[in-house]
């Protein structure tokens, strides 16, 4: 008979409590899992469109932050949110550099040439904007996400369940 059998329901469930205890990065600090919360959102402003997802999975490979901290931040930017944050993004942008031309689509040439050439002239407002709007929703983002970690995560006295041993030491 298999050692699996033999295990308790009640074992198995605070095993897999712990590996989502793991998972979820609940055994870090709350300042960490801010900070996770606070580089998606410099994601979400970013003007990467496209890698943003990229750049979460590279954050958190990278940084060793929390997946699903950095993946909710990054979220800020979404279907309901894109359009105000792209006009945020280059009105910052241009404002800060000076520009008040209203930008303008001529729809009469939609080839790939005739869209590059009406897009460049506006590029350097909207990542000029991006990186400003990034750095300061990060800089809001933290404290807000730290105090709601603090109001709403249990404290880490309550926990009987022991976190699971590094990956390095298993097997």
């Amino acid at each position: 008979m298999s050692d699996h059998s033999s295990s308790s329901p009640t074992s198995r469930s605070r095993s897999f409590r712990a590996l989502l205890r793991q998972v979820l990065h609940l055994q870090e600090p709350p300042q960490r899992t801010a900070l996770a919360f606070a580089v998606g959102v410099f994601i979400a402003f970013s003007p990467a469109y496209g890698l943003h997802t990229a750049m979460v999975v590279f954050c958190t490979w990278l940084f060793g932050l929390n997946f699903l901290a950095l993946l909710a931040g990054a979220f800020v930017n979404n279907p309901w949110t894109i359009v105000p944050i792209l006009g945020a993004t280059y009105w910052t942008g241009a404002w800060l550099l000076g520009r008040t031309e209203t930008p303008t689509f001529n729809w009469d040439d939609l080839s790939f040439n005739g869209i590059y050439e009406q897009v460049v002239p506006y590029i350097v407002p909207f990542a000029f904007g991006g990186l400003i709007l990034s750095v300061i929703g990060a800089l809001v983002s933290y404290p807000i996400a730290y105090r709601l970690i603090l109001r709403y995560r249990p404290s880490r006295g309550v926990s009987t369940t022991p976190p699971l041993p590094p990956h390095d030491q298993v097997g």
